[in-house]
């Protein structure tokens, strides 16, 4: 099937999905939507992010896509069931993809979900790991200055550094084994992550394993393409496109990507 496969965030960090599609689906054609002017979602009510969760979604049903990736956590936690209800298209989250991989990583069911406020406070990662390990405990903590850093571009910076080492203080007298980046954004923040929790400490990014269900409804609703020839991926942001696209050169390593301006 032809279609392109739809993904939707607050900003750029849904761009660790495209990269693990990329990877692993490469004959697969992207659209992707990151709504940047509005970014970050984690402080938002929650009328805020159902209502753009939907702009985007609707703007990328409108292109035909055959499928639809909420690659941001804060959207995903409030808005994925009312999309799934809306569409007809298969929508897919990052939360339970995310918390079957800390499941199926952690030796001692102590788990660390770093996220945004809105993603901490909705409790969906609590809810979706004791849903798969009832006896697990969860240490959630809110990494509210984590996003504007990746947005900004700076997330290689030492500044990046030190707003991470202060981010995680909290969870210093915790113990646990395995720590989710519930945040598609933080992924580009990994290096600076490791370097300040404990060095035995597994960090699960949701993006393999929300490929993993990507692949499996391809396959199952039999809608893969059957082309191999590679399509390059189109980019939307509601935001700066210069901003956008160096990001997408940076972290994609995408040679001049497609970027355009899209207004919601």
């Amino acid at each position: 099937m032809e279609a392109p496969i739809g993904v939707i965030d607050s900003g750029v960090g849904g761009l660790t999905v495209v990269k693990e599609l990329l990877n692993r689906l490469p004959n697969e054609p992207i659209v992707y939507i990151g709504d940047d002017a509005r970014c970050p979602y984690g402080p938002r009510s929650t009328q805020e992010v159902r209502k753009f969760t939907m702009e985007m979604a609707t703007a990328l049903s409108e292109t035909g896509i055959k499928m639809l990736v909420i690659a941001c956590n804060t959207a995903t936690a409030v808005a994925l069931d009312e999309v799934r209800e809306h569409f007809s298209f298969p929508v897919i989250g990052v939360i339970v993809p995310g918390a079957r991989g800390a499941v199926k990583a952690s030796k001692t069911g102590d788990i660390a979900v770093l996220g945004t406020v809105g993603t901490i406070k909705s409790h969906a990662y609590d809810d979706a790991i004791h849903a798969l390990l009832p006896s697990a405990t969860v240490h959630p903590l809110a990494c509210p200055d984590f996003v504007p850093i990746v947005e900004s571009g700076l997330y290689k910076s030492e500044n990046a550094s030190g707003i991470v080492k202060k981010g995680l203080a909290g969870l210093v007298v915790k113990d646990f084994d395995v720590a989710i980046l519930g945040c598609t954004h933080y992924p580009l923040l990994q290096n600076h992550i490791q370097a300040h929790l404990p060095s035995d400490v597994q960090i699960i990014s949701s993006a393999v394993e929300t490929v993993s269900d990507v692949e499996c409804i391809l396959v199952s609703r039999n809608i893969e393409r059957d082309d191999s020839r590679r399509v390059a991926p189109i980019f939307y942001t509601t935001g700066q496109t210069e901003q956008f696209l160096s990001i997408v050169e940076d972290w994609l390593a995408i040679d001049k990507p497609d970027v355009r301006h899209i207004i919601l």
